[in-house]
């Protein structure tokens, strides 16, 4: 777990060029790393799960009558599943390091306008839960056909996760324009996206 400002030491493929742009304009917040979620699935035994529960699934011909329910189920998974309690406790830790432990808060992709939000106490139990809402997103029925249609498979690659404070911001016109971007998106303390 990183703040926004040691995660832009690291690669952009490795926290996203957004993690990159948020620090050069002083934005806190917290970035979980792709192996945080990669070793919760891993962990979870969620690869396995997923395979078999999308296995009747063939992308040559999809049914997506079949599918929907699937989903659903994949989704469940992943809000449901278990991390491993030292890894918990390291998230309860960096969420504290990045201020985050309470207050508003909403979790995003790097690039991604779409959030989950909550309200944390300490430790940080419903920041997890938003994450958690967040990476099931990934197995909506509309993002698994999409991927169906695109790659012939469910599989999808871990990535980074951005957790900043306050609510999802707006998109702010005269923001992006003053700072040269497409979009900047300004919440009520001020800038919280640059996708």
């Amino acid at each position: 777990m990183l703040t926004i400002e040691e995660a832009a030491q690291h690669p952009v493929h490795e926290v996203g060029a957004e993690t990159h742009r948020l620090a050069a304009h002083g934005v806190p917040g917290m970035l979980i790393p792709a192996g945080f979620e990669e070793a919760y699935y891993r962990y979870a035994n969620l690869p396995e799960q997923l395979a078999r529960l999308f296995r009747p699934v063939n992308p040559a011909r999809i049914d997506e009558d079949l599918l929907e329910p699937l989903t659903d189920q994949a989704q469940n998974l992943i809000r449901t599943s278990f991390l491993v309690d030292d890894a918990v406790q390291v998230f309860y830790r960096a969420l504290g390091n990045a201020g985050l432990a309470n207050g508003e808060l909403h979790a995003r992709r790097p690039g991604i306008q779409h959030t989950q939000t909550a309200r944390v106490t300490p430790p940080g139990t419903a920041a997890l839960h938003a994450v958690k809402r967040l990476w099931a997103q990934d197995w909506t029925f509309e993002a698994v056909l999409e991927r169906l249609d695109m790659t012939g498979s469910v599989a999808l690659e871990a990535r980074p996760t951005l957790l900043l404070a306050g609510p999802p911001g707006l998109q702010d016109p005269a923001c992006a324009s003053a700072l040269g971007v497409a979009v900047a998106l300004v919440g009520p303390d001020g800038l919280v996206g640059l996708p």
